[in-house]
């Protein structure tokens, strides 16, 4: 298989702990791939007509994305525990309940992660083009993503490692790479003490981030 990837991305990172997880890293090819809103690279458009990393080309030449297909798929083919619990009749009694909180973490960590991208976009503007209410309303976003952060990490320290732990590692991953500035651990200790706990796993230590093109 072969992802079309970056270093700077933080789906691709998720995508990345998945495969790590389910010992599948040494099946994948990573291809570096610059894609940017204001330049379609018309390699990746052939593939994913959305532009956007991560994109995993199968074995078959399908092409797949976006991060939660990529990653579900990994889970599927893999080795280990499952980390997108099932569900259906034959799963178990709270199989239905189980999956749709890591979903729901997912979502929560997704969504994050976008409007971070989107804030750094916005500051590598010049300053005159940023736009006021865009930054302010981004800050409270910021604030308010990663107070539920906080919220949801009692319960991610009793949950069964999953899909929602990898997602939100990823955000506070991205968090410490592109908005140290930010302090997100001030007045957030369980948060705080979970990513002391989930950025030192093997899979998270061997997908650091990087700043490199």
């Amino acid at each position: 298989m072969k992802l079309l990837w970056s270093s700077r991305s933080p789906f691709v990172r998720k995508v990345m702990i998945v495969a790590h997880e389910k010992g599948l890293a040494g099946r994948i090819e990573q291809v570096r791939t610059l894609v940017a809103p204001s330049k379609p690279n018309p390699d990746v458009m052939a593939l994913n007509p959305l532009n956007k990393l991560p994109t995993l080309i199968l074995d078959d030449g399908r092409a797949l994305y976006d991060s939660r297909v990529i990653a579900e798929h990994l889970d599927d083919i893999g080795t280990g525990a499952k980390l997108f619990p099932a569900s259906g009749p034959n799963s178990g009694p709270n199989s239905g309940q189980d999956r749709l909180e890591a979903l729901r973490r997912q979502a929560l960590a997704d969504g994050t992660l976008d409007f971070l991208l989107l804030w750094l976009s916005e500051r590598a503007r010049p300053e005159p083009q940023q736009s006021p209410e865009l930054l302010a309303a981004l800050d409270l976003k910021f604030k308010s993503a990663f107070d539920a952060l906080e919220r949801e990490a009692q319960a991610l320290a009793k949950a069964p490692f999953g899909i929602g732990h990898i997602a939100i590692g990823a955000v506070l991953g991205y968090a410490d790479f592109r908005y140290a500035k930010q302090n997100w651990r001030d007045g957030r200790p369980r948060l705080a003490a979970f990513a002391e706990t989930i950025l030192a796993r093997p899979s998270f230590q061997a997908t650091a981030h990087a700043d490199v093109y």
